[in-house]
């Protein structure tokens, strides 16, 4: 199905939110919810690493449903969003959906319904198997009722964040000059610096935030210190605990380009990787060393975010 674009036609509104704690079953609606990437609806039972993160209905099937006379409430199919609008059965698999900062692609139209349904028996019928999609979430953040909810077809956006791993700055001792390198160098590529934040060398604090801004869908995070060879150092650490893949070119190339100018590159312990869809790249502590570093892999690092969130294909030269 080719998406016609005159957008206009694919928005609607977000007429319920809708969650529960056990699969099956009806749910309850919320006015507010938030939404982790590759995850979906925090504490619904159908979040998950899988590909039916949120499920989808539009509020004229239910109208429809309605007309049999049985006044069933939003959330009784176990819909987690319910949006008039669309008729979302129609919608190929693989499109994008966006509300708000929240992203979700579509990955299967209905599914099969098991004879020991809760929601059939209470019910009578069941239409989310035959009306509903179910979706991933890409991108993370807060819906509310009554947000508008879009078709998409351009590229998810460049948001990044920067952690700056500093005992002394996290204490205010000391001006966070490579934080602020970073910043510049993002904001002047593209990106949409989302957060900064400065944090005591500590594992479990550096790993916590890598986590959040993973989980939010945060395109880029860069951190800028703990990566050499003092007993505090310990972003490489975190970093390794975090991702769920690495992505050791990047970090190679770094040292390798950096061995040109000076001998004490081989010292980094810099490591990059990929958690969710968030690509983690480890950065010196000294401005001079991030400017450096940072500008020999900041042109690559596009494409590599493009694949990891499905916007481009490959990386194989033409």
């Amino acid at each position: 199905m080719r998406l016609r674009t005159d957008r206009r036609i694919f928005m609607g509104t977000i007429k319920a939110l809708c969650i529960s704690e056990k699969k099956g079953t009806l749910k309850t609606p919320i006015h507010k919810a938030l939404f982790q990437t590759e995850w979906g609806m925090v504490g619904d039972a159908h979040a998950g690493r899988w590909h039916r993160q949120v499920s989808f209905l539009g509020l004229a099937e239910i109208e429809e449903f309605r007309k049999r006379g049985i006044d069933v409430k939003l959330g009784a199919f176990g819909e987690n969003i319910v949006a008039d609008g669309f008729h979302f059965k129609e919608l190929p698999i693989g499109t994008r959906l966006r509300a708000g900062e929240v992203w979700f692609e579509i990955t299967q139209i209905g599914k099969e319904c098991h004879k020991s349904c809760a929601i059939r028996s209470q019910v009578g019928d069941c239409i989310m198997p035959r009306e509903g999609v179910f979706a991933r979430v890409l991108h993370g953040g807060w819906i509310e009722e009554g947000d508008t909810l879009e078709i998409v077809q351009e590229k998810m956006p460049l948001d990044a964040a920067i952690v700056t791993a500093s005992d002394k700055g996290s204490k205010g001792l000391r001006e966070d000059k490579s934080g602020a390198k970073v910043q510049e160098m993002l904001e002047k590529a593209g990106y949409t610096v989302a957060e900064k934040v400065i944090l005591p060398d500590e594992q479990h604090d550096l790993e916590h935030k890598m986590r959040s801004f993973g989980d939010r869908g945060i395109a880029l995070v860069v951190t800028t210190g703990g990566t050499g060879f003092s007993v505090r150092d310990v972003t490489p650490e975190a970093t390794l605990a975090v991702c769920e893949r690495l992505a050791p070119g990047i970090p190679e190339a770094m040292r390798a380009l950096s061995m040109q100018v000076t001998h004490r590159a081989m010292l980094s312990r810099a490591q990059a990787g990929i958690y969710k869809r968030t690509l983690i790249v480890n950065l010196p502590g000294s401005s001079k060393a991030v400017e450096e570093c940072l500008g020999f892999v900041l042109p690559e690092l596009q494409h590599g975010i493009d694949i990891l969130r499905g916007d481009a294909s490959e990386c194989a030269r033409k």
